[in-house]
């Protein structure tokens, strides 16, 4: 037999309790065949000489927006402003260079590092010299926009009412200020929506390139198609072309947002009532490219205090009239849907920040096993922000996953805390109470909403300490190891690749990382710093600018 790769000179850490290290790792046809004196001596097409650096399962991001990065990168950046008046300025260098009549297109911002303020329309009216602007808010669940984006949408009309699930900012005087959260987005994104295929394939191509140097192998989709979060109603279709033309570099995972699902006539012996057309939910596709959960917002954002809470946020300066956030729509109308695709045969996604959003998803959970028992379905919790003492054991009940982002601990966890109150931090983004119930916990960024690479999320993880070195909830921290386990083995569980991938053991897909550095040996403080050497996907070495494989 001769191997597509063998892997040398290597400390693997395999993560397969049977046989955690290894020094030697054998490849063909996409999928490791063998480990050290198993493989040691078989002849190779390609050889990787680690030179000693650990190798670790390639990284599994279970919830990001990779199109949604992808386009940012072309587009104007204001993650590093610190006041309005910055915003303004950097609207107006960037305008400068545009057509008289084109977008002036932006992202990054948090009011959280501007003082707890939001750039006004009349000053990017302003700045960007009469062109239309549309700013996103980091978290996604809030954008700024000028005069001429609300004159368009109609929302300078007296009496332009607040949409389900979102709301228009005013003035004191009731005059609209530019501020758009969760579906009010919609606004804008009527506008500019849909982006071409050809243009969210190279978004695609961009972000998966970019997702190689940092380890990343796989990821899911966090929501395409539909409703605030998609870019094209074609948005599969414009995964596929990019598969097709060699601009995917990873695997994907993809959810469909719930507002794709239509009514469709089934026998009634299926049950299936809701769904997309020729009958496609979570499963359909390959290794390479597929279909994963449905994708349903339940409430909004912590930073942005539009979370749906049981009890008041700790300062609510701009939306004093919804203290304890909101649901993104009717509450029954919500559980209806989850239960729909559930009867239909999808996984379900729920995006749940709040504790009260929480409740609700279980709730829907509970109800939906209830009335069509599906053993083996585990449905998800995005996020999971706040998750009260009392609701951790419906988790285990219902088989539930929770989804949680550890990377915002050290980019948001002041703000955060500052929200919640102690109390209420040390509930939220939780890990150890998670896993202490047995549940398959995934890693995950919500890139861009916050930096994605895994490496310092997995450090936060460990050390759980906020930009500022104050503690988030430090009874949630975790040994390295878990929270190796957590980025791969974790995430292949919990996006229904468990066994397939997430181990370096014979008959999983070859997915690696080679680091320069161990994880395990390193001080927790700097496991963010470590480097990535190289990255393999299916047995390819995909990012190797060391030249660490040779034919």
């Amino acid at each position: 037999m001769r191997l597509d790769l063998l892997v040398r000179n290597a400390h693997i850490r395999t993560l397969d309790p049977d046989h955690p290290t290894a020094h030697t790792l054998g490849v063909l046809n996409g999928r490791v065949v063998g480990l050290d004196d198993d493989v040691a001596a078989l002849p190779a097409r390609r050889v990787l000489d680690a030179g000693g650096a650990t190798v670790l399962p390639g990284f599994n991001d279970a919830h990001c927006h990779t199109a949604w990065f992808g386009l940012n990168l072309t587009q104007l950046d204001v993650s590093g402003c610190r006041t309005v008046e910055e915003v303004y300025a950097a609207v107006a260098t960037h305008a400068e260079q545009l057509a008289a009549d084109a977008w002036v297109l932006g992202a990054g911002l948090d009011h959280n590092n501007l003082g707890g303020h939001y750039p006004h329309r009349d000053a990017l009216d302003r700045a960007a010299a009469g062109r239309p602007v549309w700013i996103k808010h980091t978290s996604g669940h809030a954008c700024v926009v000028n005069t001429p984006v609300l004159r368009t949408a109609g929302a300078l009309e007296d009496g332009f009412p607040d949409p389900d699930g979102g709301l228009v900012a005013r003035d004191p005087d009731g005059r609209p200020n530019g501020l758009l959260e969760e579906t009010a987005q919609r606004l804008v994104q009527d506008q500019v929506l849909p982006y071409p295929a050809e243009a969210v394939a190279d978004a695609v191509d961009a972000a998966t390139r970019h997702y190689l140097t940092e380890g990343v192998t796989s990821f899911t989709e966090a929501g395409i198609g539909g409703g605030w979060i998609g870019h094209t109603p074609v948005e599969l279709g414009a995964y596929q072309l990019a598969l097709e033309t060699g601009r995917l570099h990873t695997r994907a995972q993809l959810m469909a947002a719930s507002d794709v699902l239509h009514p469709l006539t089934a026998h009634a012996d299926d049950a299936i009532t809701l769904g997309l057309d020729l009958g496609m939910r979570t499963g359909f596709g390959d290794e390479r490219l597929s279909l994963g959960p449905v994708k349903i917002f339940l409430d909004g954002s912590l930073l942005g205090r539009t979370a749906a809470v049981t009890e008041p946020f700790c300062g609510c300066p701009h939306n004093e009239q919804r203290p304890t956030g909101y649901f993104q729509g009717d509450a029954d109308a919500m559980t209806d849907l989850v239960v729909g695709a559930h009867r239909s045969g999808w996984t379900v996604a729920a995006h749940a920040i709040g504790d009260r959003a929480v409740d609700l998803a279980l709730d829907a959970f509970a109800r939906a096993h209830k009335e069509r028992p599906r053993p083996g379905v585990h449905h998800r919790i995005e996020h999971a922000g706040i998750v009260r003492p009392d609701q951790l054991a419906r988790f285990a009940e219902l088989g539930v996953v929770p989804v949680p982002q550890h990377n915002f601990l050290h980019t948001f966890g002041d703000a955060m805390a500052a929200a919640l109150g102690p109390e209420r931090t040390a509930w939220s983004y939780r890990m150890r109470s998670f896993l202490n119930l047995g549940l398959p916990v995934p890693g995950s960024s919500d890139r861009p909403v916050a930096p994605g690479a895994p490496l310092p999320a997995i450090q936060s993880m460990v050390t759980r300490l906020t930009e500022t070195g104050v503690p988030y909830g430090p009874d949630e921290s975790i040994p390295v190891l878990a929270a190796l386990r957590a980025w791969t083995d974790g995430s292949a569980r919990a996006t229904g690749f468990g066994g397939r991938k997430g181990r370096l053991v014979p008959g999983q897909l070859a997915d690696l990382t080679v680091l320069d550095g161990d994880p395990v040996r390193t001080d927790p403080g700097r496991i963010g710093d470590i480097g990535v050497l190289a990255t393999v996907v299916g047995g390819d070495p995909a990012h190797d600018p060391h030249g660490l494989t040779r034919a």
